[in-house]
């Protein structure tokens, strides 16, 4: 007697084990094979394009400077050493024969060069000298309108400085005034007029003598 129905069964239960894992593993690979596609669009999209841009300046300085004349006509630097010594003031009648009570006055015309590109301010810095008639004088320094303008009995537009000693510092009070800029090229700034006076005491000793200096200074204003 036959007896073969288990061993049909058996197999139908193979088969179908056999099947299953084979879908199981199929889905599996799909899944891994999904997220290698997955990982690699991420790379990709992580992989951005850069670009950069630059700006670049250049700069260049302005000019000032401050340049003197007696005469309003000549102007040049006036340094305190050589080669550009203190201008030779040009004072009144009399300024080597003084008596005492006497006042003599000298111009001195002040401009920013053509080559001045900034504004600027003036002020007086010091005025001190040298010699025994020194401490029988005063001075006073006024803005008039010209150089025809400065006599020992002008009253100027403006006071610079007021009438004082001759000191060795810097002076006691001061008046800054205005300095046009040049146009760079050719056109110095607008002259200022400047009057120097200068008075002597009543205890003048005859025959002494002295050596005055005044010391200007210009500021840009930027």
């Amino acid at each position: 007697m036959l007896t073969l129905s288990p061993a049909i069964a058996d197999t139908t239960t193979t088969d179908t084990t056999v099947t299953t894992s084979r879908r199981r593993s199929t889905r599996v690979k799909a899944i891994l094979a999904g997220g290698l596609v997955l990982g690699l669009g991420a790379a990709i999209t992580l992989a951005a394009w850069t670009d950069q841009e630059f700006a670049t300046g250049t700069f260049t300085a302005g000019k000032f400077n401050l340049v003197g004349s007696t005469d309003g006509t000549t102007f040049t630097d006036h340094a305190s050493t050589d080669p550009d010594v203190p201008a030779a003031l040009a004072f009144s009648a009399n300024f080597n024969n003084l008596s005492p009570t006497s006042t003599v006055a000298a111009p001195y015309v002040l401009h920013l060069d053509a080559t001045t590109t900034v504004a600027g301010t003036g002020t007086l810095v010091t005025a001190n000298g040298t010699g025994a008639a020194l401490t029988h004088l005063t001075y006073k320094v006024i803005q008039v309108a010209s150089v025809a303008a400065c006599t020992p009995a002008a009253t100027g537009s403006a006071t610079i400085a007021p009438s004082a000693a001759f000191a060795a510092g810097t002076v006691a009070s001061t008046t800054p005034y205005t300095l046009a800029a040049g146009n760079g090229t050719t056109t110095p700034g607008a002259d200022v007029f400047l009057c120097i006076q200068v008075t002597s005491d009543g205890t003048l000793v005859q025959g002494s003598t002295a050596t005055a200096t005044w010391q200007f200074s210009a500021n840009s204003n930027s």
